[in-house]
């Protein structure tokens, strides 16, 4: 009897302590859309709630200092995932700013939870428009002058104080740059009293060429509602009318000469910060531990973000992992982030020193030399010496073991996970064999499924991964060309032209060669392969190889990538 009471208990308990971890993991966050307005515009703050938190009107009464509350609305989402009940709470606010200058969207306390405070830069309120334009179609960059690779930012701008239908902008197409859609961001304006509808698309353009880059004359067309005089108007049919946007230049620096040899980084800031598993004080010889480090580049793309090589210690045995690369949006364009992690494994105890990892960056905002730098760590490893416990080392297994496997690489999880004197590292290595003959069932499973069903929405969903990976391979020579890179270029090239080229992947410039059937191609594959044997530090210059690609691929995927821009349908114009 008191056996079933005191379970009964324990699950009372456990409920108890799921409920509060639940509630614990209860947040509220605030973000806006733009964090640079003028005076006259509107902009948007969304405040979300997980869990119950309650998001009540008495804190909203904070922001009628600085700001007019014109919109409010709300919204509520529940989820089960894992037997697990979540439920979020969206709030949406549209807010006008009263004056000029730093305004404060204050800190709001809900529940639990406080968001943080969030600065909105007001300037001058803008112009009216000449000529008494109902339509307005312009187009501006953040910087006339650019370090080639380094990111310049367009604003393709629409204001409207009439009712347009079907309304969209040319697509963005520059030969020697690459381009990142941003956010489109939309809203109002008033302007003497009038109001507009404002939308704004943003790209991140990275010049890949020093000298002058020139952004072609954009369209905007639509459909104008006959008689409309407001935006609010309603109508439809329409004459289609069409406006251009005034053309850019934009001057490209090229790479300073006094940059140290290393992969150029022209960036507003970047950082470098490592994360243990476990505690590097607490190693112990013959466990794994691992160590991340994390490279965050604004101004950057992800790609552009060089790796992180594990030094090799005496007595340290380093199993790198596979690079996690991404990039976000950020209020001043992109964000690029590195992951490198590896398994550090002691053979031995004692004492070691990680040096410091030094990377070198260009500032963009004042044009000067930095270094961003991850300062050296000195470890302990305590225990038993493997090398006393009567076990042998792997044969084929060097000291200090270490590959960066690439993109079609394969990963040996005997080399990775076999270490002498662990059982538990061995029981670790069978548990992660049999893991990785289920994923490869699950994988050819997954494939016969694909193949039996397969359809027009398999087709697509193949045909525009298989366009991504061929546009971050490009990227990724062109990169190498730029920077005189000849080993970097040699795995490039042959990466990029397994995304081109039909049948098994090539695995030399010669197939390269052979695949691709371009004798200028050909010539300049030969010579990056001279340079790569080439004794001593012999220079090499990757432009000619770069414009030859450039044709290549014109004539391989010019077709099926660029006729596939469509016109950017731009939100409905309704407010």
């Amino acid at each position: 009897m008191m056996t079933s009471i005191g379970k009964r208990l324990s699950a009372v308990v456990l409920l108890l302590l799921a409920l509060s971890a639940n509630i614990a993991l209860g947040a509220v966050t605030a973000t806006v859309d733009r964090n640079r307005v003028t005076l006259g515009d509107t902009l948007r703050l969304t405040i979300t709630a997980t869990d119950d938190e309650d998001i009540s009107d008495s804190e909203l009464r904070a922001l009628q200092g600085d700001f007019d509350i014109l919109q409010r609305s709300s919204s509520s989402n529940t989820s089960i995932i894992n037997g697990r009940v979540s439920q979020s709470q969206q709030v949406t606010v549209e807010l006008a700013p009263r004056r000029e200058g730093n305004l404060q969207i204050p800190a709001m306390r809900f529940g639990q939870s406080t968001t943080p405070g969030i600065t909105v830069v007001v300037g001058p309120p803008s112009d009216s428009p000449s000529d008494g334009q109902s339509v307005v179609f312009e187009a501006e960059v953040d910087r006339s002058e650019v370090y080639v690779q380094g990111q310049v930012i367009l604003t393709l701008r629409v204001q409207q104080a009439v009712s347009l239908n079907e309304r969209s902008i040319s697509p963005l197409k520059l030969d020697n740059a690459f381009v990142k859609p941003l956010e489109q961001h939309s809203f109002q304006r008033v302007i003497d009293g009038r109001p507009w509808l404002v939308d704004e698309v943003r790209y991140a353009i990275f010049p890949e060429q020093s000298g002058t880059l020139e952004i072609p004359a954009q369209v905007f067309s639509w459909r104008l509602n006959g008689g409309g005089r407001s935006f609010f108007d309603l109508g439809g049919g329409g004459q289609l009318v069409r406006r251009n946007s005034q053309a850019i230049t934009v001057n490209v620096l090229p790479k300073p000469a006094t940059y140290p040899p290393a992969d150029w980084l022209p960036a507003q800031n970047l950082t470098l910060t490592e994360t243990w598993s476990t505690p590097p004080e607490q190693l112990r010889v013959g466990e794994s531990a691992t160590r991340t480090v994390r490279i965050v580049g604004t101004g950057l793309q992800g790609a552009q973000l060089p790796p992180i090589l594990f030094t090799p210690i005496d007595g340290l045995k380093y199993y790198p992992d596979q690079p996690a690369i991404s990039e976000q949006e950020v209020d001043s364009g992109l964000e690029g982030i590195r992951e490198d992690s590896a398994a550090v494994v002691p053979t031995r105890a004692g004492t070691y020193t990680i040096p410091e990892i030094r990377i070198p960056w260009g500032d963009t905002r004042t044009g000067e030399l930095q270094y961003a730098v991850l300062p050296e760590r000195t470890i302990t490893a305590t225990g038993s010496d493997p090398a006393h416990t009567g076990t042998p080392e792997p044969q084929g297994a060097p000291e200090n073991a270490q590959s960066v496997p690439g993109p079609a690489s394969a990963i040996d999880l005997t080399a990775t996970t076999a270490l002498p004197g662990s059982p538990a590292l061995e029981g670790e290595l069978r548990m992660w064999q049999a893991v990785g003959v289920g994923s490869t069932l699950g994988w050819l499973l997954t494939l016969l499924y694909l193949w039996r069903r397969r359809g027009p929405k398999t087709t697509v969903a193949s045909e525009a991964a298989h366009t991504v990976a061929e546009k971050g391979a490009f990227k990724a020579l062109l990169m190498a060309c730029g920077d005189g890179n000849a080993a970097g270029a040699r795995a490039a090239v042959i990466t990029w032209a397994a995304t081109i080229v039909p049948g098994a992947a090539p695995v030399s410039l010669e197939q390269v060669a052979q695949r691709l059937g371009d004798e200028d191609f050909r010539r300049q594959l030969e010579e990056l392969n001279a340079a790569l044997y080439r004794p001593g530090n012999s220079s090499w210059s990757g432009t000619t190889l770069a414009e030859c690609a450039r044709r290549v691929r014109a004539g391989h995927v010019g077709v099926s990538v660029s006729n596939r821009e469509q016109p950017i349908q731009l939100y409905p114009s309704t407010v």
